[in-house]
């Protein structure tokens, strides 16, 4: 059996606090759980999840990404080394590109991955 909560007065819509808005995003965003379930848990619309999430992205801890680093040991390279000698573009969409000490099995895979 449904819950049915009944408005009554001027005041027709629910009022949610950035704090409950949080909870509900982070139950939503939760490892295996599903939107839908969520929204029906909490009486909502599976539109108004995703626009909270849209609006308060910056308040919600996710994934973030490092920078990556490759040490090759100390060696030393040159500054033709350090320039690309191939930059691959396709459609304006994908763009690779290939520096001279790539291994060449690399820069086939790649390319043929592009394909």
């Amino acid at each position: 059996m449904r819950q049915i909560t009944v408005m009554s007065g001027p005041e027709r819509r629910r009022r949610w606090t950035d704090e409950e808005r949080l909870r509900i995003l982070a139950e939503a965003g939760a490892p295996g759980a599903c939107v839908a379930d969520v929204a029906r848990r909490h009486d909502i619309s599976t539109a108004r999840i995703y626009t909270w999430r849209n609006k308060l992205r910056p308040q919600i801890a996710g994934p973030q990404f490092a920078e990556a680093v490759v040490d090759v040991g100390g060696v030393e390279h040159s500054a033709s080394e350090r320039s690309p000698a191939i930059v691959v573009e396709v459609d304006n969409k994908v763009r690779m590109t290939i520096f001279p000490t790539a291994p060449a099995a690399l820069v086939a895979a790649t390319l043929k991955a592009l394909r």
